[in-house]
């Protein structure tokens, strides 16, 4: 018998905790995007843990900025960026208010609406790709910076939700260098926050930091 997962809206105190807590946790949550189109809901299968002023890989690092504000507000709450000119990523505000860490969702399975994931990223070779990656997840939902900000914790109807899913047991919980980050914040023997559910296809590949320019 295949269980169910569990719709139950995660608390606010949920993200309340120390970020190295909050993002295993993560893995197995279903995040629901709720368009104007219908419903997508993601099985998170992938995130990165930044701690704010403790981490040179976090956007928090050197202080409050416009772009990073979110982060230094209450738990619960969506921190979206705009990188290199291109794509949107998403994070998820943990830890009390003015602490500045968040978790960023990297990958994850497309469990309910694929046809409108599809629509989106008509470049996936299969529904496995739809959010192998964390640009590829907010394109597959639809997540600019319009939605920086929003409350994913609200009691009222949000277009972002955190339900409480199937956890991952912990002994199939992966971690390891974060993606991309240069320097101390992407060592892995000292910051290896990056966790992963084991053997999902949906993961996506690691890879060192590689310098990039902004498109003109």
């Amino acid at each position: 018998m295949i269980a169910t997962p569990d719709r139950t809206p995660l608390s606010r105190a949920f993200f309340d905790r120390p970020v190295l807590e909050v993002a295993p946790d993560l893995l197995g949550r279903l995040l629901v995007r709720t368009t104007p189109d219908g419903p997508i809901t993601l099985r998170l299968t992938e995130v990165e843990a930044y701690d704010g002023p403790n981490d040179p890989g976090s956007h928090a690092y050197r202080g409050r900025t416009p772009r990073n504000e979110v982060m230094f507000g209450p738990p619960g709450h969506v921190y979206v960026y705009f990188t290199y000119g291109m794509w949107h990523c998403m994070n998820l505000v943990c830890g009390p208010d003015g602490r500045a860490s968040a978790v960023l969702l990297r990958a994850g399975e497309v469990i309910e609406g694929a046809e409108l994931a599809r629509k989106r990223r008509l470049s996936a070779r299969n529904d496995k790709e739809l959010a192998k990656g964390p640009a590829r997840l907010a394109t597959a939902l639809d997540v600019d910076r319009t939605l920086d900000g929003t409350d994913a914790c609200a009691p009222d109807d949000t277009p972002l939700r955190l339900l409480t899913g199937m956890p991952i047991p912990s002994d199939q919980v992966c971690n390891g260098p974060r993606t991309g980050v240069a320097g101390e914040g992407g060592d892995g023997d000292v910051h290896p926050w990056r966790f992963w559910a084991a053997d999902d296809p949906t993961v996506s590949p690691y890879r060192a930091h590689v310098p990039r320019h902004r498109r003109s």
